[in-house]
């Protein structure tokens, strides 16, 4: 196993991450510094990041989480804030966000200690959907809906298009469901604030196979086999992908 793969399948990070911590010279095999992003590695070896070893899992847990307004999508916070963390059993062994939910907005969030499936859920190159639920402000014309299809312009870059689904319409606010597969950073408030219809809330019901149904806020469960199927489908490309490399 590649030693960018070994790292990520260790769930310290992604694979992004861990080709920069290696790169960097922070990881040590068997003692050796290696900066060489083609290392073979197996659990025989001893593999070591900043100093402490790095060992891949006994197994991969994947929770899956009801995140709540006014909580961070981190395991901890320098300033005191509410985090995910204190809503996830620790029983069962560590895990960590993938990716970001804003501090503003809840909706279903994936915690695992697979890093190599975060890394193809998060990475812009695997177009993963993620849908959202958005009470926004007024009534959204043709026009505005035609943006959002054609893709909008954020950060100086044509965003790709998404798909959007009304609700429920009315003169002082309209609910509708957005799919996106970008993860630009508030991409879907800044899409509406675009469009002048602010966002007055915003639920993500869906992170590509995983679906918020009737999870209740503020609550965990396991991922279901449906959706572990899924995921290792996922994974499985991603593999594929690796070796053929």
């Amino acid at each position: 196993m590649r030693l960018q793969k070994y790292l990520a399948h260790a769930g310290v990070a992604s694979r992004r991450k861990a080709e920069d911590f290696i790169v960097a010279g922070h990881v040590r095999v068997n003692g050796t510094v290696v900066r060489e992003l083609g290392r073979v590695v197996d659990e025989s070896d001893r593999v070591e990041l900043a100093g402490k070893r790095v060992a891949l899992p006994a197994r991969h847990r994947y929770v899956v989480l009801h995140k709540p307004a006014g909580v961070m999508t981190t395991m901890r916070d320098p300033a005191g804030r509410r985090t995910v963390a204190a809503l996830v059993s620790p029983g069962g062994g560590r895990v960590v966000p993938v990716g970001r939910l804003d501090y503003d907005t809840s909706g279903v969030l994936l915690l695992t200690n697979d890093g190599e499936l975060a890394h193809v859920l998060t990475h812009p190159r695997y177009g993963v959907e993620k849908t959202y639920r958005a009470v926004v402000r007024g009534r959204l014309q043709g026009e505005d809906v035609k943006r959002f299809l054609a893709g909008m312009r954020l950060d100086g870059s044509r965003s790709s298009p998404a798909k959007i689904r009304v609700v429920r319409a009315g003169s002082a606010s309209s609910e509708l469901d957005i799919t996106i597969h970008e993860g630009r950073n508030r991409q879907v408030r800044r899409m509406f604030d675009a469009t002048d219809h602010p966002v007055l809330s915003l639920v993500r019901l869906r992170f590509g196979p995983i679906a918020l149904g009737d999870l209740r806020v503020g609550t965990s469960r396991d991922a279901t086999e449906k959706e572990l199927a899924e995921l290792r489908a996922l994974r499985r490309s991603v593999d594929a992908e690796d070796d053929d490399a």
